[in-house]
């Protein structure tokens, strides 16, 4: 069986490793997977996993920041992007199409009709959670704010984030082994990892400083580049241990006591599958605001940037109630990738 990923982005952040983890979950099934991105993307993390991909037209519209004028920006490209999508399913012949967040699951939608093959759209913003369950069927993702509805439009369901089958299995030893590099770290104080994802926002930082300034008593890490070069020089590498961006962020999230983190779907995801307790920082991102404590209830903390330091003290007065739910959270995420194969090859067989 064939399968054509049709990825919004340039091929190398959140997006294409969405795509990335559910494409080794299908190949773990014994389906062939394909690759689409917009032409003007890097591609660089397929290309790192050995994977080619294929160059079509996948418009982006903004996302969750998407504006009027931005959206239809991006429909009016849809008429091309839709017949060159249809063209490579035809070209490749594959069984199903799978289209992953934004233009990519709009795309899919569109080009998968017009090619008449069964299509998947993985959904997590207000345009296409409008566009494609008209098409076909759709997974929400814990972003949307209707994952956390009761009842559910037609043609769609709820999925968490899938995840790298190695996510879960972090190793504390190899964090600590990494931490001793540095030396401020001290082994007889607790842990604090700081992440907006691969790039630093001025809120994350913002976060860790008001921590540093008020107090010495834990290890504070923070992980990621800063999205802009002011915001490195923010920084105070005396108080705060820096590490940049790190591949072994699962033993780091293993070795970790708790973590402050974005109310983004994926890193929360990332935490609870090692059994860490988060404060979720809200607004840091653009000043989106997503309730994920609504998704993930009693395992998170939601938090101002301000509110930082009090929100940690009550993390840690419930650090045990927080980490049993974190852990059962963890499980359910730990399978997120497996389960939507499984739901996807059930459609189309």
């Amino acid at each position: 069986m064939k399968c054509l990923f049709i990825v919004t982005g340039r091929g190398l952040g959140g997006d294409a490793m969405t795509a990335l983890n559910e494409m080794k979950a299908l190949e773990r099934k014994g389906v062939e997977c394909e690759i689409a991105l917009d032409a003007s993307a890097h591609g660089t993390l397929f290309e790192k996993h050995g994977y080619k991909w294929h160059k079509i037209s996948v418009p982006h519209a903004g996302g969750h920041s998407a504006t009027k004028l931005s959206a239809i920006k991006g429909a009016s490209k849809l008429v091309v992007a839709t017949f060159k999508a249809r063209s490579l399913i035809k070209k490749l012949n594959v069984d199903f199409v799978v289209g992953v967040l934004g233009g990519g699951a709009i795309v899919a939608s569109l080009g998968g009709k017009a090619a008449r093959k069964p299509t998947f759209s993985m959904i997590s913003t207000p345009l296409d959670s409008k566009v494609c369950p008209k098409f076909n069927q759709c997974y929400i993702l814990p972003e949307l704010n209707m994952f956390r509805w009761d009842e559910l439009p037609k043609n769609t369901a709820k999925a968490f984030y899938p995840l790298a089958e190695n996510m879960g299995d972090g190793v504390e030893a190899k964090a600590l082994e990494k931490l001793k590099e540095y030396p401020n770290f001290d082994e007889n104080k607790k842990t604090i990892v700081f992440s907006s994802g691969s790039s630093i926002f001025k809120g994350m930082v913002d976060a860790i400083n008001i921590v540093a300034d008020k107090t010495d008593e834990y290890n504070l890490v923070l992980v990621g580049l800063p999205l802009k070069e002011e915001y490195g020089e923010l920084i105070d590498e005396e108080k705060i241990i820096y590490v940049g961006y790190i591949d072994w962020i699962n033993h780091l999230f293993k070795f970790a006591d708790l973590t402050v983190l974005t109310d983004d779907g994926v890193s929360l995801e990332e935490a609870f599958t090692n059994g860490k307790p988060i404060v979720a920082l809200a607004r840091v991102k653009w000043g989106r605001y997503q309730n994920m404590a609504g998704v993930f209830k009693g395992a998170m903390i939601e938090s101002s940037v301000e509110d930082v330091c009090e929100s940690i003290d009550e993390a840690f007065r419930n650090y045990d109630s927080m980490q049993e739910k974190a852990l059962v959270y963890g499980k359910q995420c730990m399978a997120a990738a497996d389960d939507l194969a499984d739901d996807i090859l059930k459609r189309v067989k």
